[in-house]
Parts: structure tokens; C-alpha cells; sequence
């Protein structure tokens, strides 16, 4: 038996990174699998990969018809939605006294109004068939502020209380709403966005492995595990929770000095 044997799931963002590292997992505990992603060729590779357990719905979570619609395609096709994974990312960087309009709302659209877009069709459905699992991806970010990423951490904080919100208004319903927030993790959109487009690469991945006193930037893997948990009942009295996954880095004061070194 699997954590999460027969169960429908529901992953956006599900073609790359934590989404698809949980997408692997989830079928791994026996889960049928549907993948979300407006990257099609990515989306349809990891459902094949996966084979028979998954399907992949090309979708733009930014797009609230397109969100509905997946929801629709899973419980259309699989007769209920046991657990969604709101996990779509993206981010526009750069000072809030300089940042355009375009940048900041597309950031708000993607990382926080997908979110509850996903919530707002699949809680309904979750309610009628009496109970279901979500859970968000949020960030350390949604928990402090980053120099440069104003609008992805107003987004994430956002997503952190609205998971609080919906968490414990549904908790009667047999609805367990949570996320998991990381710390940098090494995901296509990181190495090859953020830290290659940088003015020196080594020098921000240098940077980012050492501001996690663990000394590492975190794989996709270790975050599917974390969503494995929340999503399973192994998590049964866990709601509304934010659940931090970061190497340590909400640990430190930001302080410099290191008495061992």
C-alpha cells in the first residue's frame, strides 16, 4: 500500500522542479497523477515518464476558465479530487521603487491568484465529495523580505494566510489545507534564471549555498517528501500550517559572525 494508493492528484507547475519531483512521487505511493503546465512539452514528458498512473493537461494557471477547467478535466475523468498541489511559479525581480506595473501583476497573478484560483474551484468539489488535501507552495520569502523580489514576497505571504484562511474555514469539511515554504532550492527556474543570468553565476550560487547554514541549496526531492507528508495521512492533524523546509536559513538572525570557523 502506498501513502497515497489510488488517490487522484493534481500538481500545477507539475513539468519541472518540485512539481515534477512530486508528481514522481506521488505516483511512486501509488497516486494517479495529473500534470498542469503551460510548458507542454516538459508536462507531457514527465506523464510519460511517470506512464499509465499520470496525465497531463496543458494549462495557464494564470487563466482563471483554464483552472476551472482542470479541475474539471480530473474530477470529469476520475470521479473525485483527493489532493491539489498548488505549485506554479514565477517571479519579476527588481527594487519596489523601480519595479513596472506588468512585472509586479504578473507575479501577483501567477504566485498568488492561481492559488486561490485553484482553491476556489477545487474546495467545492473536495466539500461535495467529503474531504480532500490541499497544499501551497509558498516560500521563506512569504516569511521575510529579499532585497529585489518585493512582488514575489508580498505574493507568498499572501499565500501563506490565505492557506491559514481557507484552512480553517474548511476544517470542518474534513479539508486539510497547507504549505510548505523552502529555502532556495536548485530547480530549473533557479539555476537557469535567477543564479545563469546573473552578472556572476558562481559567485550567487556561492552565495546562496552559504546562506543556508546546512551548506547546501535543497533538491526537488527533499520538497516532494514534504508535500508526500502533508498530502498523506500521516499529516491527519495538520492544518494550517506553514511548513518550513529551508536548511536552516529562518534559523539565523542574519547577524554575521561564526564563532566555529
Amino acid at each position: 500500500m502506498g501513502k497515497l494508493e489510488n488517490r487522484i492528484t493534481l500538481i500545477t507547475g507539475g513539468a519541472s522542479g518540485i512539481g515534477e519531483a512530486t508528481a514522481k512521487l506521488f505516483a511512486a505511493e501509488r497516486a494517479r497523477v495529473i500534470i498542469a503546465d503551460i510548458d507542454e512539452k516538459n508536462g507531457q514528458r514527465v506523464a510519460n515518464e511517470i506512464g499509465v498512473a499520470a496525465a497531463f493537461r496543458k494549462t495557464d494557471v494564470s487563466d482563471p476558465t483554464q483552472v476551472e477547467a482542470m479541475v474539471k478535466f480530473a474530477v470529469e475523468g476520475y470521479g473525485r479530487l483527493d489532493v491539489l498541489f498548488n505549485n506554479a511559479f514565477v517571479t519579476r525581480m527588481g527594487p519596489v521603487g523601480k519595479l513596472s506595473i506588468e512585472d509586479w501583476n504578473t507575479t501577483i497573478t501567477i504566485v498568488l491568484s492561481a492559488v486561490f484560483y485553484g482553491m476556489r474551484f477545487a474546495l467545492p468539489q473536495m466539500v461535495t465529495q467529503g474531504g480532500g488535501v490541499i497544499v501551497n507552495t509558498a516560500s521563506i520569502s512569504g516569511l521575510a523580505g529579499d532585497y529585489g523580489a518585493g512582488a514575489y514576497n508580498a505574493a507568498k505571504a499572501g499565500v501563506v494566510n490565505l492557506t491559514r484562511t481557507a484552512a480553517i474555514e474548511y476544517a470542518r469539511k474534513n479539508i486539510r489545507v497547507n504549505c510548505v515554504c523552502p529555502g532556495m532550492i536548485e530547480t530549473p527556474a533557479v539555476l537557469n534564471g535567477l543564479i545563469a543570468r546573473s552578472r556572476d553565476p558562481a559567485k550567487l550560487r556561492k552565495l546562496n549555498e552559504e546562506c543556508h547554514p546546512i551548506g547546501r541549496m535543497g533538491q526537488p526531492e527533499e520538497i516532494a517528501k514534504v508535500v508526500l507528508f502533508l498530502a498523506s495521512d500521516d499529516a491527519s492533524f495538520v492544518t494550517g500550517s506553514a511548513y518550513v523546509a529551508d536548511g536552516g536559513v529562518t534559523a539565523h538572525t542574519g547577524l554575521t559572525g561564526h564563532p566555529l570557523r
